[in-house]
């Protein structure tokens, strides 16, 4: 059971010292640090962190914008720790996923977070709704591939993959996966 820290500045120029001075407390047997921002999670300190612990472990943070941006990002990190058997402690906000407390502060958050984005998504829906009656908005153009066909027999035969085939099509996935089914259907009908 190792004491791992995660620490992170947003930039260059600032100075981890701080958090680093409030969790030497702790014991700490392995420090991850970087100076990234956190407006997402593909982080590599934050990676090898969440790599390298193991059940028993115990993660601490000074608090929990070091750790993420978002509630989202927070709580996909915690479930991604909490799968694995590790602890999280939060030093600044006296959080610990062991306790009590902790899974109860967690559910709070977790609550928070899913209404947020329910209100997100329905001011959304209206704006959209709003737009489409004004005639601003026609939703997205429907992609059309000439000769689809041909491309999705190629699929079908094994020539080529899913992931190949969209890149050269210059599409998504998503999209593939959309033309694909639309042109099965339209096989059946005929």
């Amino acid at each position: 059971m190792a004491n791992v820290a995660y620490v992170r500045v947003s930039s260059i120029d600032q100075n981890d010292s701080r958090q680093r001075d409030a969790l030497k407390k702790y014991k700490i047997e392995k420090w991850f640090s970087e100076k990234v921002s956190a407006k997402d999670t593909k982080r590599p300190q934050l990676q090898a962190m969440l790599d390298y612990v193991r059940d028993g472990d115990t993660v601490y943070i000074h608090d929990f914008s070091r750790l993420a941006r978002s509630t989202k990002d927070l709580l996909d990190i915690i479930e991604q720790l909490k799968s694995k058997g590790v602890q999280l402690k939060s030093n600044k906000e006296e959080f610990n996923t062991a306790t009590p407390n902790g899974k109860l502060m967690l559910t709070m958050i977790a609550a928070i977070n899913e209404f947020e984005r329910e209100n997100i998504l329905e001011r959304q829906r209206e704006g959209i709704a709003l737009a489409v009656k004004q005639g601003k908005y026609k939703g997205r153009k429907e992609v059309n591939i000439p000769d689809f066909d041909k491309h999705y027999k190629r699929y079908m035969k094994r020539e080529i993959n899913k992931a190949k085939l969209a890149k050269e099509l210059n599409i998504s996935r998503p999209t593939l996966d959309k033309l694909i089914n639309k042109y099965k259907e339209k096989a059946k009908g005929e």
